[in-house]
């Protein structure tokens, strides 16, 4: 409020200066009566910003600014903001809730690293508000012994020493603890916002919904890891968790960090940043190819969950080809068929694969289909990054691959999943329609002269 106010300041003074040098061009004009702009104020910026008096200074700062003034004052206009509380309280809320995703970012990331140190089964039990961990020789003596009476110590780890014991022990726990961390984190300060009445009904209901989702992904954890503590059917099995479980526990988490990012955008960036016609209809030419890509990129990020819950990644460490062929030949060997997409080893990693490049050719395609449109330079600067981190995620995979899944390469792999996620995410949200209110506001092209 308090910056819009300078630059109506400003501009006012810019306009009666243009007003007593050359009283003739402007005379029509009516300087601000109100606030906030309305359509015909936005006009009138216009007019002034294209006049030659008016600095390019001036001109570049008003056009950043235009979508976000006009955002709010627009609200009267259909326009439903999620913090109505003003600027401050949508910047508080906007970082809780940007401070809640990355928090779920981190859980994303520590679990990949419990899963590849094998520390995920260490816990044989589980309590919903969690336990202290041991803290006496005789309490790690103890736990020990449970996890003795897992078919993964009798099977993987049989002679471990009761420190190697505590270090995946101090993984899963870390892990566990802190998915009830971010439980209190969030439940705090959005009681907090409750209270003093700075979030909506519409963002209260999204937000409880998130709540609970978190909620059910601790149990969503304890249902996977107790698939791990079952005797596997044969003994030539290693026990692992299932595969099944496992993309659930790891899609749910993906559902939870989009949730939270996607609507700490909307509280910050109420309006995309469009400035002109000719710039809503380019977003909207990128946003029809964005969507899909969008989806394929969340498919391959899950099938990647398949392949980790197979332990497919220590198989076929070649590439192009797997092995010796570019398509193994067991690759529909189980029945019924649809098994092999989901358990087969050969078929997972096959799937993944394909799906990784095709994630890459149509980012790079989107990337390429743009580069001429007429569009805002923050869209293009995302789609360039985007198309980028795409890059960078194939390479990760492979460097993973061919180095047999070394926990920082694995770990590393993860997070540039969901890195990639985000980045779409964003470039989605930053193309979407903008209000009606907004779009009859602004002029055809964006004047820089």
């Amino acid at each position: 409020m308090a910056s819009f106010l300078r630059r109506k300041e400003a501009l006012s003074r810019i306009y009666n200066s243009i007003l007593h040098s050359k009283p003739s061009s402007l005379h029509r004009h009516q300087p601000f009566r109100s606030t906030f702009p309305s359509q015909s104020s936005n006009n009138y910026l216009f007019r002034v910003s294209a006049h030659p008096s008016f600095s390019k200074v001036h001109q570049a700062s008003l056009f950043r600014n235009m979508s976000t003034v006009a955002s709010i004052g627009s609200n009267k206009e259909g326009l439903k903001l999620l913090v109505t509380a003003g600027p401050r309280a949508q910047k508080m809320v906007g970082i809780w809730l940007f401070g809640s995703a990355a928090w779920v970012f981190s859980m994303v990331v520590l679990g990949g690293v419990t899963r590849l140190t094998r520390s995920g089964l260490s816990m044989t039990d589980w309590k919903f508000t969690g336990n202290l961990p041991p803290l006496t020789d005789e309490e790690w003596l103890q736990e020990f012994e449970k996890y003795k009476q897992s078919p993964e110590y009798r099977r993987v780890n049989k002679g471990m020493s009761i420190e190697d014991f505590k270090f995946i022990y101090w993984m899963e726990y870390a892990h566990r603890m802190w998915g009830r961390a971010l439980g209190i984190m969030f439940a705090l300060p959005f009681s907090y916002f409750l209270r003093k009445g700075y979030i909506t009904l519409r963002l209260g209901l999204r937000l409880s919904t998130l709540f609970a989702l978190g909620a059910g992904q601790g149990l969503i954890g304890w249902w996977m890891v107790k698939s791990g503590l079952e005797e596997p059917a044969s003994e030539y099995v290693q026990p692992r968790v299932s595969p099944y479980r496992l993309a659930a526990h790891l899609t749910s988490a993906f559902i939870i960090y989009c949730g939270l990012f996607w609507t700490g955008l909307s509280v910050v960036m109420p309006e995309p940043p469009v400035e002109s016609v000719a710039w809503a209809r380019g977003a909207a030419k990128v946003r029809r190819i964005a969507l899909p890509v969008s989806l394929l990129v969340g498919i391959t990020a899950i099938s990647g969950a398949f392949v980790a819950g197979n332990d497919a990644g220590h198989a076929y460490n070649t590439f192009p080809k797997m092995g010796d062929t570019w398509v193994p030949d067991d690759i529909f060997d189980m029945k019924p068929l649809i098994r092999n997409f989901f358990e087969n080893t050969s078929t997972v990693q096959l799937d993944h694969r394909i799906l990784a490049t095709a994630t890459l050719v149509s980012i790079g395609t989107l990337w390429w289909s743009t580069r001429k449109l007429e569009i805002h330079p923050a869209v293009r600067s995302l789609i360039g990054s985007t198309f980028g981190m795409a890059a960078l995620q194939v390479t990760l995979g492979v460097s993973t691959l061919l180095s047999y899944v070394p926990v920082s390469l694995g770990t590393a792999h993860q997070a540039g999943a969901l890195t990639l996620l985000t980045l779409v995410i964003l470039l989605n949200h930053t193309v979407r329609r903008p209000s009606m209110s907004l779009l009859k506001s602004l002029p055809q092209v964006v004047k820089t002269a």
